[in-house]
């Protein structure tokens, strides 16, 4: 039996639990996008950075890494962010585009 289209995608989509720093020159410019984006989650300030601890699907921890700093540096291009981005038993750490380590536990 073919799968339909919804089926189709949530097998290729895994849930993700992100805990990020967020660093921006203005945090009040991105705190509108940073909310908008993290819709299964918290975020909270802290002095000029932000941190966010949100579960989000999506089909890499690449791909939801990229789509994040993408929108936030469509505002501020200076914003940083440290993720670490959590499946199952693996967990990714990022430092703005680049995959910093991979941890299987």
């Amino acid at each position: 039996m073919p799968l339909t289209e919804t089926q189709g995608r949530s097998k290729l989509n895994s849930d993700f639990k992100l805990k990020a720093q967020v660093s921006s020159p203005n945090p009040r410019a991105i705190q509108p996008v940073l909310k908008g984006f993290v819709t299964q989650g918290s975020v909270t300030r802290a002095g000029d950075d932000f941190l966010v601890e949100a579960e989000m699907e999506g089909t890499s921890a690449k791909e939801l890494n990229r789509s994040l700093l993408s929108a936030l540096r469509r505002i501020k291009k200076r914003t940083t962010l440290r993720a670490e981005w959590t499946c199952g038993k693996t967990t990714e750490r990022f430092f703005d585009y680049v995959l910093k380590k991979t941890i299987r536990s």
